[in-house]
């Protein structure tokens, strides 16, 4: 019985891996294209010239955009974590998972400031928690609004006007 065990949980770890990957593959997965569809007729491999702009495109998040329809989803590589602090004591975490929707070809100029805008979102988020932001019901649009405006403040300081939102992915608070 010992042996069987592990045997057992290994194939249904695989299984639950396989089926993860099956229901979790994007929508908009690539195509195998066949090498003779090429529009100049060569044999060339048009399947490797796909992945890679498929993989460029997916790295950034393109989507749509009201003027030349485009964006750029850029995730801050790090969450945010915030203390909840009452009475000198911190009274709870809040952590959060954030993203910029920018202009597409932002990216290179995003990685070089990420350090600075890190610093201009963690003290828009202290003083949003000084302010009593991560209190009670701290998840209503109004109260997120207000937080959301004030990232997208910092943001522009930093990148510029080609910020157009500032996206809360997740957001949880842990009482201590």
């Amino acid at each position: 019985m010992k042996m069987i065990l592990p045997i057992v949980f290994l194939i249904a770890g695989l299984v639950a891996g396989v089926a993860a990957g099956v229901f979790l593959t994007p929508a908009g997965a690539p195509e195998e294209h066949d090498s003779s569809d090429s529009p100049d007729g060569k044999k060339g491999d048009t399947q490797t010239d796909t992945k890679v702009n498929d993989k460029s495109s997916k790295a950034h998040g393109a989507g749509k955009d009201e003027k030349d329809g485009a964006f750029e989803y850029l995730k801050m590589t790090k969450q945010f974590v915030v203390p909840v602090v009452r009475s000198d004591e911190i009274e709870a975490l809040v952590t959060l998972s954030l993203s910029l929707e920018t202009r597409p070809g932002l990216s290179e100029e995003f990685f070089e400031v990420e350090p600075k805008l890190r610093d201009a979102f963690l003290q828009v988020l202290f003083d949003h928690a000084n302010m009593g932001g991560f209190d009670r019901e701290f998840t209503r649009s109004d109260n997120l609004g207000v937080l959301r405006r004030s990232l997208l403040e910092a943001a522009k300081k930093n990148l510029g006007e080609d910020v157009n939102r500032v996206l809360i992915m997740s957001v949880s608070r842990q009482d201590t």
